[in-house]
């Protein structure tokens, strides 16, 4: 069970976020025993990213301060062989999120892209109709193009909506379930980037420790439901969930 190695593990997984989730994504990541680490200043990134497991760059607030730590940070983990994650939040929604983004994928390699669909069409420069941070509306072939990134980019792509669809550009996998809630609480995806991080690291499989990690995500949503009356005590569920998955391994 991955979450079970993951605690057992107890990853350093630096996380150079955005503030709205921050904190979120920090106590996602301890439930699941792993090691937070949010430090975003360019001036102390690379050497904070030499003691991680894994980087994850995610530009939900992106500013120039932030672009600056991710391109330092990025470049450094690549020179050690650390895996750097991409959550490219709302990547078309502005010329200047997009313009970062294709920087970022041409300066930095990239072991997985964890995207919604709209941050897809961003990527593989399909016209898409981005609502702020949502997935908006437009007209693609999430298989295709998933697969032409994960092969331009030589990487795995993880693209989540109401079903996920994984690719490495050859081995390709839809993942079902999960709750309509998880888009009523803010963060939701943006932790599953971070758990990404850590779930990469926890064996030489990435391609199928991160399917086991979205099947996962799906129940844990289930549960979370189930348990939880309200959005705000939904949020807690989801990290109630995630804490007693690690520990017990049953989904």
């Amino acid at each position: 069970m991955v979450f079970q190695t993951i605690r057992k593990k107890q990853p350093l997984i630096h996380c150079i976020t955005n503030y709205v989730v921050a904190n979120f994504q920090a106590n996602g990541l301890l439930a699941i025993g792993a090691s937070p680490v949010m430090a975003d200043d360019p001036q102390e990134v690379e050497e904070m990213v030499s003691i991680a497991s894994a980087l994850l760059v995610n530009i939900g607030t992106l500013t120039t301060r932030t672009k600056e730590s991710m391109l330092l940070a990025g470049k450094k983990a690549n020179a050690l062989g650390i895996p750097v994650i991409l959550d490219p939040v709302a990547a078309g929604a502005t010329a200047y999120r997009k313009q970062t983004v294709l920087q970022l994928l041409d300066t930095i390699h990239f072991a997985v892209i964890r995207c919604n669909v709209g941050e897809l069409a961003a990527i593989a420069n399909v016209q898409w109709q981005q609502k702020g941070v949502d997935s908006g509306t437009g007209s693609i072939s999430v298989e295709d193009k998933a697969k032409e990134i994960a092969k331009k980019y030589n990487c795995i792509v993880i693209v989540t909506g109401e079903k996920d669809f994984i690719t490495d550009g050859n081995l390709a996998q839809w993942i079902v379930g999960g709750h309509t809630r998880m888009t009523e609480v803010t963060g939701t995806g943006c932790l599953l980037s971070a758990i990404c991080c850590a779930a990469y690291i926890a064996g030489n499989e990435p391609f199928s420790q991160l399917c086991d990690t979205l099947t996962s995500y799906k129940k844990i949503a289930e549960h979370a439901h189930s348990a939880a009356q309200y959005n705000g005590d939904f949020a807690v569920a989801v990290l109630n969930e995630l804490h007693r998955l690690s520990k017990d391994g049953d989904i």
